[in-house]
Order: structure tokens, then C-alpha cells, then sequence
């Protein structure tokens, strides 16, 4: 009798256990999705850039990019742009409207009839559109990160003129700069070179205005993870500065 009890008491034991294991695994695989899935907490200052003259796989990506928006927390601001033959057209001024700003993309124009040549000059203008107010400002540019309106060496890669403007102006301002790495229609299509100095440079811009640039070889096939980890980095940033 007195064994007949025992091995009772031991194969309830053995069952609470695997109970209690089960229950501590499906809440960490919780907590891990709800972690993935959460999105930025707290509202942000955000000026998106888009190259104009990017592969037109980028159009792909619009609903994915809407999608980031719509998310935002509420009082966040949201000013979309396109950086197209040497200038930067506003399509949506800053706005709490998020819908309004995720319905302003387009898709790009994807020729070399709008190359920028020069990305940074128009970061430095876009920069200009922050205001002084609350909340974090960040600035996504999505580009190839290549400036080859003084050339194109290696001497220049990552250290031009403009990019250095451009860095010295988020600073001031206070701006996070994140970067998203496409190739263009021109010289980061067809030369690994040039993706090389493009993204170095997109990398600089990020790295030394409190950012992170995402890129992933020398094309991409989707911003999710992209968007994935710039939520993450933007909850980290808020956290580190509270």
C-alpha cells in the first residue's frame, strides 16, 4: 500500500513538473513573440527619404512601409520625401496625419532620369524641416548611399564632403539618422564596388549620428526584417535614454 502511494505521489510529482515546464516555455515563446511583434513605444519625429532613381523592386515595398507608419504611437510626426534629380520633393510636410503620410508614398520613379548623384545635399535640407519640440527625431534614408558628383574612388568612399554636412547637421539638430540599403538603377546595379562605397557611407552616416544602417549583401528582396529591427533599435534608443 505504502509503495502504491509512493508511486502515486511520484507520478503526480512527474506531472506537475512537466506542467510547470510546458507553462514556463509557452510564456517565454509569448514574451518572445510579443517582443517581435510590439511596435515603436513612444512617438517620434520622422522624416522619411526615399532615392528616386532606386530599382523598382522598391514599389514592392510601399505597403510595408505604409504599414510602419500606420503603426506609429500616437503624436508621432511624419514628413515623406523623395530625393529625385538633385533636389528633394516634400510629398507630405510633417503631419500627425498618419494616414495621410502613408497614403503620400509613391512608388519610384526607377530611372536614371532621376538620379540624385548626391544624396546627402538633400539629408542636409530634409534636416532643416525639424522643429524643436518633444519626442525623438529620427531620419530614414533609403538609398544606395553612393555620391558621385565629385567622382567616384576609393578615396571618397564614406568621407565626402556632403556626407560629412550631413553628419555635422543631425548632430546639431539632434537627429538619428537609419539607413535602408537599395541598390540604384545605375552604378550600384551592376558594380560591387559601388554598393561597397555606397553602403560604407550610409553606414558612417548612422553610425555617427546615433543610427544603424540595415543592408544585407548588394540587393535586398524585403524592408520586413528591416523594419522589424529599426522598431527594435528605436525601443532600445528610448530606453537608453530614460
Amino acid at each position: 500500500m505504502l509503495y502504491k502511494n509512493f508511486v502515486s505521489f511520484l507520478v503526480l510529482a512527474v506531472m506537475a513538473l512537466a506542467t510547470t515546464v510546458t507553462g514556463f516555455a509557452t510564456t517565454n515563446k509569448t514574451t518572445a513573440s510579443d517582443k517581435e511583434q510590439r511596435g515603436v513605444v513612444t512617438p517620434v519625429n520622422l522624416a522619411i527619404l526615399i532615392q528616386d532613381d532606386l530599382v523598382s523592386q522598391v514599389g514592392n515595398e510601399l505597403g510595408e512601409t505604409r504599414d510602419f507608419i500606420r503603426s506609429l504611437p500616437p503624436g508621432s510626426r511624419v514628413m515623406v520625401g523623395y530625393i529625385t534629380t538633385g533636389t528633394l520633393q516634400v510629398r507630405q510636410p510633417f503631419t500627425t496625419d498618419l494616414d495621410k503620410a502613408a497614403r503620400s508614398l509613391r512608388t519610384v520613379m526607377g530611372t536614371t532620369n532621376a538620379s540624385a548623384f548626391n544624396p546627402y545635399v538633400e539629408v542636409v535640407e530634409a534636416l532643416r524641416q525639424f522643429q524643436t519640440g518633444n519626442g525623438k527625431n529620427v531620419l530614414l534614408l533609403i538609398s544606395d548611399g553612393l555620391d558621385t558628383s565629385r567622382g567616384f574612388d576609393s578615396s571618397a568612399a564614406g568621407n565626402t564632403l556632403d556626407l560629412h554636412r550631413a553628419i555635422d547637421n543631425a548632430r546639431k539638430r539632434d537627429v538619428a539618422v537609419y539607413t535602408f540599403f537599395a541598390p540604384s538603377v545605375g552604378l550600384t546595379s551592376r558594380s560591387h564596388l559601388a554598393v561597397s562605397y555606397g553602403q560604407s557611407s550610409l553606414n558612417r552616416l548612422a553610425h555617427d549620428t546615433g543610427g544603424k544602417a540595415f543592408f544585407q549583401g548588394s540587393s535586398f528582396v524585403s524592408f520586413t526584417p528591416y523594419f522589424r529591427r529599426l522598431r527594435e533599435a528605436l525601443n532600445e534608443q528610448y530606453a537608453r535614454a530614460y
